[in-house]
């Protein structure tokens, strides 16, 4: 791999993600990648489109299920109002659905959370090179013919909290978990029960183990 001329600016990264251990771990990953500097990190979608507002950054890497605003939407919001960034999902989730949401909302690149430092280093230097990088496993999720699945109605923080509603957690319990507030939980469990058509935790637990995201 070419490494940055001496005289090059650095490649400036906003990063994006609610667990604080994650993002600790992808910053010093790209702190290893010479010519890469983390200017600014967010821990939600609301956080993220303002520090690439104020800090008008060559790549942003964020997370797509976070509170508050999640990373789909951030990424199309950025998409609209600063075009010439480019926008990288890192996520643990990678079913086609969500590549393909996140592709449809303005990402020009896809990495797993699992991910090799030596391939987070390929995917900055090809996305600052080409313009974008797919790993070959997301190559093949954006080639799958479209399936049904819980991604097509749900964002990836709502999904999570569906799984733990359909286990028989309450939302405190979700809450502590996940650390939200329990008036949040309350907020995506509701979205849920509209987007869903159903009106009770039941119904969510049927959906869940149609999904195949608990066992029945």
């Amino acid at each position: 791999m070419q490494t940055p001329a001496a005289n090059a600016p650095p490649i400036r990264i906003v990063l994006a993600d609610d667990h604080g251990l994650v993002m600790f771990g992808i910053k010093a990953l790209l702190s290893q990648i010479p010519g890469v500097t983390v200017v600014a990190e967010a821990r939600d979608g609301a956080e993220l489109v303002a520090a690439v507002d104020t800090h008008q950054p060559d790549i942003v890497l964020t997370d797509i299920g976070m509170p508050g605003m999640d990373g789909l939407t951030a990424i199309a919001e950025l998409h609209a109002r600063h075009p010439r960034v480019r926008l990288v999902v890192i996520s643990a989730h990678h079913t086609a659905d969500f590549v393909r949401r996140a592709v449809e909302s303005g990402a020009c690149g896809y990495l797993t959370k699992d991910a090799s430092s030596s391939e987070l280093a390929q995917a900055v230097r090809s996305i600052m090179a080409t313009g974008s990088y797919f790993s070959g496993l997301i190559a093949r999720r954006l080639l799958e013919p479209a399936q049904a699945t819980a991604g097509d109605d749900l964002t990836e923080r709502q999904i999570e909290i569906l799984g733990m509603l359909a286990r028989g957690m309450a939302s405190k319990e979700i809450a502590h978990e996940l650390g939200l507030s329990s008036k949040t939980v309350d907020v995506h469990r509701s979205r849920m029960m509209e987007r869903l058509g159903v009106r009770d935790v039941a119904g969510l637990t049927r959906y869940a183990i149609r999904m195949n995201l608990v066992a029945p």
